[in-house]
This record gives structure tokens, C-alpha cells and sequence, in this order.
């Protein structure tokens, strides 16, 4: 009888060692998932600063041979808008100025004229 009270003592540890094996697995294994988590996000971390140093680089070798986005255009566009008004007004004071010159190249032009019109004298 002595044996048949050894045997659910018996059952009894190989249950906890088993149950305590399984929990330093456990332990082990998240040990092991932490550190691989730690080593890709490190992985992770240095591919993302090689991306944005890589994209610096092409931005800065390509530099202005980049085509014009849509907000280049629309600023260029406000640009021209918010010059023609003074181009507009510049145009108006050189024709002003045409027209107060104009008549003083007039009479030059027609002395000029009437000077060629005189008959040279023989001598």
C-alpha cells in the first residue's frame, strides 16, 4: 500500500515539473520574441533613416530637373497675376511718354523735310 500512496505523490511532481517546464518555456520563449521584437524595430528604425537619407540625396542630385507640381504651377500663377498690374501700368506711362515725344520728333521730321524739298543753288 505503501506504493499506491507513492504514486499520486509520484503524478503530483511530474505535474509541477511539467507545469514549471512549461513556465520557463514560456519565459524563455517571450525572452526570445522580445528581443527579436527589439531587433526589427532596430531593422526598422535604420531602413527608414536610410530611406529619408537616401531621398535627400536624390532630391539634392535631381535638384531643380524635378518637374513643376501643381502647387509650383499655382504659385507662378499668382505671381503673373499679381505682376500684371504693374506691367499694365508701366505700359500706360511709356505710351504717355511716346506721346509727349512724339510731336517734338514730328517737327524735327518735317524740317528735315522741307529742307530737302529747297532746290540747291548752282554756282
Amino acid at each position: 500500500m505503501a506504493e499506491r500512496r507513492d504514486i499520486p505523490d509520484a503524478l503530483r511532481d511530474a505535474v509541477e515539473r511539467t507545469v514549471q517546464q512549461a513556465v520557463e518555456t514560456s519565459g524563455r520563449a517571450q525572452g526570445a520574441v522580445d528581443e527579436l521584437a527589439g531587433t526589427v524595430d532596430d531593422l526598422r528604425r535604420g531602413a527608414e533613416k536610410g530611406i529619408r537619407s537616401g531621398r535627400r540625396n536624390v532630391r539634392a542630385a535631381v535638384g531643380e530637373r524635378l518637374p513643376a507640381t501643381t502647387e509650383d504651377i499655382r504659385e507662378v500663377r499668382d505671381e503673373l497675376r499679381a505682376l500684371n498690374p504693374r506691367l499694365t501700368a508701366i505700359e500706360q506711362r511709356l505710351d504717355k511718354l511716346e506721346k509727349a515725344k512724339a510731336p517734338a520728333k514730328r517737327s524735327t521730321a518735317t524740317k528735315r523735310k522741307s529742307t530737302a524739298a529747297k532746290p540747291k543753288r548752282s554756282s
